[in-house]
C-alpha cells in the first residue's frame, strides 16, 4: 500500500465508522447467527498472492460486521460497557499511525510524560489525594494481578521472585466472593494457589465483608503458622455490584501490617462525581486501587489505571533492567515497562488526554448521573410490575430483577430462557448471574450515547418477552 492508498483507505475506514455508529440503532445489538457460521464462510488457507483492498473491505463487511456484538449500541445493557466515545476513537487512530512502542521514556518520551500528567488528572478528578501516583495497563485483570504479585513480594520480604515459592510459608489473601474472577486468575499466576484465596462472608445490601470475620481468619492463620499477604477490597463488583466497607476493611489491613488492593474497575468512574465518593470512604488507606476508564467514562478498551501509594514497591516486584533497556545519561525518569508486567506498552494516555479535553469533566459527570438515574427508574418500575421482583437494588447504574413465572414454573430455568429470548429479539442485550444461588437478570446503564428513551425502550422489551414466555 502506497501513500496514496493508504491516504485513501484510512479515509474510506474513517467514513465507515461514522456511518457504522450512526445506524447503530437500526441493528440488532447481538447477532442472531450459529456457532461456526463465521468460521465457515472465511478461506481454509491463507492467500498465495496480494488481494484487491476491495475485495478485503468487501469481505469485511460481509462476512465480519454481520458477526459482531455492538458494543457501541445504545441498548447495550449487558456486562458492563466498553465505551469508545467518538473523539477516543480519533485518538486511537492516531496511535495506531505512529505506532510507536512506548516502554521506555527513550522510546517515547512524550507518551511517558503525558502519561505521568494524565493519571493526576485523573486522580484530582477522583477526589483522591495527593501520594498516590499511577500506570495506565492494559485492564484491570493485569493491574490486580501486579498488586497481588506485591503483596506477594512484600509478605516474603522481597524473595518471592528470587527464591520462588518452594519451601516458602504458605501464603493467604483474603476477598469476598463478589470480587471479579480476574482476582482468582491473579492468585493462580501468582503461584498462590486457589485455596489459599480465603473467602470472607458478607452481609448487607452490598454484600460487604464482615470486617470481623476478616481479622478473624487473618489471625487464624496467622497462628496456624500461615503466611497473611494481602487483602482485596471491591467497590461495585460484577455480578450485583457488591461493595465492601473500605474504610473499616483498611483499618483491619493496617492493624495486621497487610497490603490493601481495592477493585473499582466500573463503579471507580463514577467517582468523578462527589456525591458517590462515599461508597468508597477510606480509599485512601488503600496501597493499591484500579479502575477502568475504558467502562464508564468512554475511553477507547484498552485503558486501565493503577493508582499505587508507594511505587517503589510495585517497580521492586516487576522491574528488571538487561543493558538493552537502561537509558544513559538519565537518572529518575519513568519507565512504564518497570510498573507493568507486559513489557511493550501502547500509548493509551493520548485517548485520555482527547477525551477529558473534548468533553470535560462537567459532561462526563452528567453522563454518568443521567445513567444511574434512568435505572433507578427502570427498577423502580419493574419493581411496580405484579409479575417482576428486584434481586437486588440499584448500585448506581447496576441492579438485577427476575420475572416470576406461572405456578409450579422452574424460576431458574424461566428466567434463563427469559434472558435467552430477550438477547434473540435483538433490540436490547441483557446477562443473568446467580444472586444466592438463584438466577438473577441483571441490568445496567453505562453506553455513552444511551438515552432515556433506550431505557425506556429496555422496559417495554423485557415485559413484553416476559409476558410472551409466560404465556
Amino acid at each position: 500500500m502506497d501513500n496514496d492508498e493508504f491516504r485513501d483507505w484510512s479515509r474510506r475506514a474513517a467514513d465507515w465508522g461514522v456511518d457504522y455508529r450512526a445506524g447503530l440503532r437500526d441493528r440488532p445489538v447481538r447477532p442472531a447467527i450459529a456457532p461456526g457460521e463465521i468460521f465457515r464462510s472465511i478461506e481454509t488457507s491463507p492467500p498465495e498472492m496480494p488481494e484487491p483492498m476491495e475485495k478485503i473491505f468487501a469481505d469485511f463487511e460481509a462476512k465480519i460486521v454481520p458477526g459482531m456484538t455492538h458494543w457501541q449500541h445504545p441498548r447495550f445493557f449487558a456486562y458492563f460497557p466498553a465505551n469508545a466515545a467518538p473523539v477516543s476513537v480519533v485518538a486511537e487512530y492516531l496511535v495506531s499511525a505512529m505506532a510507536a512502542q512506548c516502554m521506555l521514556w527513550q522510546t517515547s518520551p512524550a507518551a511517558t510524560e503525558l502519561e505521568m500528567r494524565i493519571v493526576d488528572w485523573m486522580r484530582q478528578a477522583l477526589g483522591l489525594p495527593e501520594g498516590f501516583s499511577g500506570v495506565i495497563q492494559d485492564s484491570a485483570s493485569s493491574a490486580t494481578l501486579a498488586a497481588v504479585l506485591t503483596m506477594r513480594e512484600r509478605a516474603l520480604d522481597w524473595q518471592g521472585n528470587k527464591k520462588g515459592l518452594a519451601g516458602q510459608a504458605k501464603l493467604r489473601v483474603y476477598s469476598s466472593d463478589q470480587v471479579h474472577t480476574s482476582i482468582d486468575r491473579a492468585i493462580w499466576v501468582a503461584g498462590i494457589g486457589e485455596e489459599n484465596l480465603v473467602r470472607i462472608p458478607v452481609a448487607g445490601r452490598f454484600r460487604a465483608m464482615d470486617t470481623a470475620a476478616l481479622e478473624a481468619a487473618i489471625v487464624a492463620d496467622r497462628n496456624a503458622g500461615l503466611l497473611p499477604a494481602g487483602i482485596i477490597a471491591c467497590v461495585g463488583g460484577t455480578s450485583i455490584g457488591g461493595t465492601d466497607d473500605v474504610a473499616a476493611v483498611a483499618a483491619v489491613a493496617r492493624r495486621q501490617g497487610l497490603y490493601l488492593h481495592v477493585d473499582a474497575a466500573w463503579a471507580g468512574s463514577a467517582m468523578i462525581c462527589p456525591e458517590y465518593r462515599h461508597f468508597w470512604t477510606g480509599v485512601e488507606g488503600a496501597d493499591s486501587i484500579v479502575f477502568n476508564p475504558h467502562k464508564w467514562l468512554g475511553a477507547q478498551f484498552d485503558c486501565s489505571i493503577q493508582f499505587v501509594r508507594q511505587p517503589e514497591d510495585l517497580v521492586r516486584t516487576l522491574a528488571i533492567k538487561p543493558e538493552f533497556l537502561k537509558t544513559r545519561g538519565h537518572d529518575g525518569i519513568i519507565n512504564y515497562s518497570e510498573w507493568s508486567v507486559p513489557l511493550g506498552r501502547r500509548f493509551r494516555a493520548l485517548k485520555l488526554w482527547f477525551l477529558l479535553r473534548a468533553h470535560g469533566l462537567e459532561s462526563l459527570r452528567n453522563m454518568i448521573r443521567n445513567h444511574v438515574a434512568w435505572s433507578e427508574g427502570l427498577a423502580a418500575r419493574l419493581a411496580k410490575e405484579a409479575d417482576f421482583e428486584l434481586v437486588s437494588e440499584p448500585m448506581l447504574s447496576l441492579f438485577s430483577f427476575r420475572h416470576r413465572a406461572t405456578p409450579g414454573a422452574d424460576l431458574d430455568e424461566h428466567n434463563l430462557r427469559l434472558v435467552d429470548a430477550i438477547n434473540a429479539d435483538g433490540r436490547i442485550y441483557l446477562t443473568q448471574t446467580r444472586v444466592d444461588g438463584r438466577v438473577a437478570i441483571r441490568f445496567q446503564t453505562g453506553q455513552f450515547e444511551s438515552t432515556a428513551a433506550d431505557v425506556d425502550a429496555a422496559f417495554n422489551v423485557i415485559c413484553e418477552c416476559a409476558r410472551s414466555l409466560a404465556s
